[in-house]
């Protein structure tokens, strides 16, 4: 070979080591977090059109809806798509992000944050739905209705948010160093909380609140959640998962079903339904506004027969192709017999 072609060869090497250098500097330095950005990251992973229940919502989905128990008990093939106080306009988002990869039979949609947080440009906790999105048409659009002007720089790109985290690094950041795919595609967003908060007592916060109506924004993207359940043929179940509830929020929760019943879209707030369920306020939360793992496994069981009769879902335990959730269930029974 010339001496002209072993420098191409030399070239094409040294652009091949540094985009590979970037990808595995990529992959340690990005934020990771069990609030939202590794559901989103492993959900890129899931096998393509394997979710029949796609959970959307705030962290009330990631701590109570447990996937694990779906696929124990009923053989539910269940993704946790969320992230901590999530508003509707991003999970409309994600919810099309979502349709690129997956054809979920039912799509179940939590409205706590609706309740709670009635900014139209809500900040707190918003890095958890930003960062573990891939860049795409969707997510500027996403962030341009989730971020004004002056503050758009503090979320993205992504990439000018973490570069200066050499000091912060621990092990999960090195075990990511080649992407950790396996370990992303065996999630199933759920992640579990095993303190026991009793929570007898009404929760008595929140007299910052001057309106506890559903805002005008929420409505709309509400509405748009729904038509795009319609638009792709799944079966849209909008609940409220159990906490200790402010009598406030119902005001929200009314408005909801309404909109809810009008678009013939089932509406389930599981707060009453406590006893049915068998929630115990005193053993089954792990703070005032989350389950706890056993709380999990009682309400899981209970909206798993609910699916089942509904949506008459397939049970795909023991099918090819769904080995990930087998693993996943194994791992969440052996962490909660460790406690």
């Amino acid at each position: 070979m010339n001496i002209k072609g072993n420098k191409w060869i030399l070239r094409i090497s040294m652009i091949a080591l540094i985009c590979v250098s970037l990808i595995v500097i990529r992959n340690i330095l990005e934020y990771k977090s069990p609030h939202g950005i590794n559901q989103t990251r492993a959900f890129y992973e899931q096998p393509k059109n394997t979710i029949d229940v796609l959970a959307i919502g705030s962290s009330h989905v990631h701590c109570g809806v447990n996937t694990a128990e779906l696929w124990n008990k009923y053989g539910i093939a269940a993704y946790d798509f969320s992230a901590a106080e999530q508003p509707f306009w991003i999970t409309y988002h994600y919810l099309k992000e979502a349709y690129k990869y997956q054809s979920p039979k039912v799509v179940v949609l939590d409205v706590f944050s609706a309740a709670r947080f009635k900014e139209d440009f809500h900040y707190k906790w918003l890095e958890e739905s930003v960062y573990g999105l891939r860049f795409s048409k969707n997510k500027l659009d996403m962030i341009n209705v989730s971020i004004e002007d002056e503050y758009r720089s503090d979320y993205f790109p992504s990439y000018l948010t973490y570069h200066n985290r050499y000091i912060d690094l621990n092990k999960e950041d090195l075990y990511n160093i080649f992407g950790n795919h396996k370990e992303k595609m065996i999630f199933k967003g759920f992640t579990p909380g095993f303190n026991v908060v009793d929570q007898s007592e009404a929760f008595g916060g929140w007299d910052e609140l001057d309106d506890y109506h559903l805002t005008p924004k929420y409505e709309e993207y509400l509405k748009k959640i729904i038509d795009l359940t319609k638009q792709h043929g799944s079966k849209l179940m909008i609940i409220v998962v159990p906490y200790n509830l402010d009598k406030r929020d119902a005001v929200t929760y009314e408005e909801i079903e309404g909109i809810a019943k009008a678009s013939g879209v089932t509406f389930i707030d599981f707060n009453n339904q406590l006893d049915e369920i068998g929630i115990d306020k005193s053993a089954d939360f792990n703070d005032h506004t989350h389950l706890n793992y056993y709380g999990s496994v009682k309400f899981s069981d209970h909206l798993g027969k609910i699916l089942k009769d509904e949506a008459d879902l397939p049970d795909r335990r023991d099918s090819s192709g769904y080995e990930s959730w087998d693993e996943f269930a194994n791992r969440i029974t052996n962490e909660a017999n460790s406690k």
